[in-house]
């Protein structure tokens, strides 16, 4: 029998979602201060009584923001697509196939993913300029797949893993080759784990900042986290166009995120339990 929760469990759970939230809502405010509210006394109103869409106006006015966005959903549309694809090839090797040294592949790509950018960048800044792939989508699109890919074939693996044998060895008797019975038996029984690690690896593309800021200098190729950061000016900051823009770049993750999070939840959790 299921204990019922206490008037406390929801307080607590209520402050902890206040917590949670307090800085997106006091950007959103803050987004819709005018400039004359944003400093002084009445900077830390938590609401405005001239509220305003001057600054979400301005961002797309002043700014080339929609070049911004583009850039980020192309880079990260082709990083996710990419990355998923060669992710679910080395998943189901690793996880169906039989060969030695498994266990030492798997931890190799997983430890791939603890190196801290700063460490890489150098190298990897001097690699792209010398192919000429500075100031371009492909010379972004290449180090995004390297810090998405470890943590997707880590996921891939616990959902293939899940699928019964039994499947694969009766499509072997049917004379089913080892591709064959990937793409018609394996992979649409392991699409709710493709699709947890394709939303996964869009929002780590669209929120990476220290690649797209050193690879990409030129306005034309500038993702969003980058043009966001450039905002501000040589004597003033304009807090009120940052905080719209983040709020413009947040609201389509947060609902993306609140549509499929029983996937993403469902995808993070596979395997945690023995069946």
């Amino acid at each position: 029998m299921q204990k019922k929760a206490g008037p406390l469990f929801y307080i607590g759970l209520f402050i902890f979602i206040f917590l949670v939230m307090f800085p997106f809502l006091w950007i959103l405010i803050s987004s819709l201060k005018p400039v004359s509210e944003l400093f002084g006394e009445k900077a830390f109103v938590p609401f405005t009584s001239d509220p305003t869409f001057v600054n979400y106006q301005s961002v797309f006015v002043n700014h080339p923001f929609l070049t911004y966005l583009k850039n980020s959903l192309i880079v990260s549309g082709v990083t996710t697509i990419y990355t998923v694809l060669i992710a679910s090839f080395a998943a189901y090797a690793i996880a169906r196939m039989k060969f030695r040294g498994k266990t030492v592949i798997l931890g190799l790509v997983l430890s791939v993913s603890m190196f801290p950018q700063i460490a890489t960048i150098s190298p990897i800044y001097i690699i792209l300029k010398n192919l000429g792939l500075t100031n371009s989508y492909i010379g972004l699109i290449i180090p995004y797949t390297t810090i998405t890919l470890p943590l997707s074939i880590w996921i891939l693996v616990t959902f293939f893993r899940k699928i019964p044998f039994d499947l694969e060895e009766a499509a072997k008797i049917d004379g089913a080759s080892i591709m064959q019975t990937y793409w018609r038996v394996i992979l649409p029984l392991a699409v709710p784990g493709i699709f947890t690690t394709a939303i996964l690896v869009f929002i780590a593309a669209w929120n990476e900042f220290l690649f797209a800021l050193v690879l990409n200098t030129q306005e034309a190729y500038k993702t969003v986290p980058v043009g966001i950061a450039m905002f501000q000016g040589q004597f003033t900051i304009p807090w009120g166009e940052i905080s719209a823009a983040t709020v413009v770049v947040t609201v389509p993750l947060v609902i993306m995120v609140l549509l499929f999070q029983r996937r993403i939840v469902s995808g993070l959790t596979s395997g945690a339990v023995k069946e």
